[in-house]
């Protein structure tokens, strides 16, 4: 397989086949994010996809099950990119039964749901999304994706165009990742992001549900507000309040969740909301000093 680092997946895709699709993120202007500030996005050519993916055949044909199609946000590829690669997948791998990407809800709302519809049927069955935040306040300050066309300021159109997004993907019969970030709101907003990053994973209703930490990233545009306007993260105290608001208030109908990534303080796992008061009391402990927490040293992106 051909590589262009930095390349990233979710730790759920560990054991995956990784097909690098694309290079870069179409987007690209998340104030925190640090991930590909270093490419320019394109899509690469259709042959070159299709020939890796006979490479990886003849050497792992037999034993891959799941494959994830980098880079940030693959989903934006047009479906007439899609199709020859997803039947391509079928054919080479028998045992394969799962194929994901990260999307971002702008790379949704732009998709018909005959598209999605499409995909669903050649294999895309998994959509990695990442609102990292249900308050619409630091969603801007993230800058988290264009404004929607036809959106209005005064409307919380970004919170909307996760909801609708999330929608859709359920509608085409795939399955969602939501995926939202600890401290995302700084200290100034710590309160309003948990309680709105909460009512934002209960309304998207996704099958999983993941918390990361925030870091700030040298030569990010966050780490310039934070040193030149004083935006500060909040302590580890104040991470594992924000995260027993979102365990403790998001009621989607039946989310897997973790906080596996190596980016957290905590790690938990559960179903929501069956398992919210039991991380609460966790949560409690942990914050009593009665649960280590995860050394500084160990903590990663």
């Amino acid at each position: 397989m051909q590589y262009t680092p930095p390349l990233f997946r979710p730790p759920s895709e560990a054991n995956s086949l990784i097909l690098q699709a694309t290079l870069g993120c179409s987007w690209n202007n998340c104030t925190y994010c640090h991930m590909y500030r270093s490419k320019q996005f394109s899509i690469r050519p259709l042959d070159e996809l299709l020939d890796e993916l006979q490479t990886a055949a003849r050497q792992y044909g037999h034993r891959i099950e799941k494959i994830f199609v980098a880079d940030g946000d693959a989903l934006i590829m047009p479906v007439s990119h899609w199709v020859p690669l997803l039947r391509e997948m079928r054919k080479l791998f028998p045992k394969l039964r799962q194929v994901s990407c990260y999307a971002m809800a702008s790379n949704v709302n732009e998709k018909s749901p005959l598209e999605l519809e499409t995909l669903r049927a050649e294999g895309l069955n998994l959509l990695y999304m990442g609102p990292e935040s249900g308050d619409e306040v630091t969603l801007r300050q993230l800058a988290k994706q264009p404004r929607p066309k036809g959106a209005s300021r005064e409307e919380d159109y970004l919170f909307d165009a996760h909801v609708e997004a999330a929608a859709k993907t359920r509608a085409a019969g795939m399955k969602l990742s939501a995926i939202f970030l600890l401290g995302a709101g700084g200290i100034e907003r710590t309160v309003e992001h948990a309680q709105g990053s909460a009512k934002l994973a209960t309304a998207m209703n996704p099958h999983f549900l993941a918390a990361l930490t925030l870091t700030v990233v040298p030569d990010t545009p966050l780490a310039k507000t934070a040193e030149n306007l004083g935006w500060e993260l909040p302590d580890v105290y104040g991470l594992l309040e924000e995260l027993k608001v979102l365990v403790g208030q998001a009621k989607p109908t039946r989310a897997l969740f973790r906080t596996n990534h190596a980016s957290n303080y905590l790690p938990l796992g559960g179903t929501l909301p069956r398992d919210g008061a039991k991380m609460v009391e966790l949560i409690d402990l942990a914050l009593a000093g009665a649960i280590p927490l995860r050394d500084e040293d160990l903590r990663g992106l």
